[in-house]
């Protein structure tokens, strides 16, 4: 980091993709020994939270492509995790449900994911880490805005 140009050490956009990118790393070192993948632990999140939906539905409110929330269903579908069931109301859609597996997952990878804040934000303290989730929540709910 100290190696980089000062000029781009002082810009947030620079910074934010380092983190970005290391935080990435940190996440799919901690998932891959339990054959995990951090968008399972977004679509498992998301059933979890919100109740069965459809794909298009999760990936919409995750922000990830139908494709690939298709292919992380799949995954799911396959280790037992989630189900996925015709929709009564529209027989061209599918509706997904986590399953009781899906539960004990999304609990593994949460306490996976709490190790990952602690190595990405140990240099911060308690307050610090919340300040820092609160203003980068603040720049994210912005850019909805625009």
């Amino acid at each position: 980091m100290r190696t980089a140009p000062t000029r781009a050490r002082s810009k947030a956009s620079w910074l934010i993709n380092k983190t970005s990118v290391h935080a990435h790393r940190l996440l799919t070192d901690a998932v891959a020994p339990v054959g995990g993948h951090g968008h399972h632990f977004l679509v498992l999140a998301a059933l979890d939270e919100f109740g069965a939906a459809s794909q298009m539905e999760i990936g919409q409110r995750i922000g990830i492509d139908r494709s690939d929330t298709h292919a992380i269903v799949n995954d799911l579908v396959e280790q037992g995790f989630a189900e996925r069931a015709p929709d009564p109301e529209d027989r061209r859609r599918n509706i997904i449900t986590i399953t009781d597996a899906g539960r004990g997952r999304l609990a593994e990878l949460d306490r996976i994911l709490e190790r990952v804040q602690d190595k990405l934000l140990g240099a911060l303290s308690p307050g610090e880490r919340r300040q820092f989730v609160a203003l980068l929540t603040r720049v994210l709910d912005g850019q909805e805005d625009r």
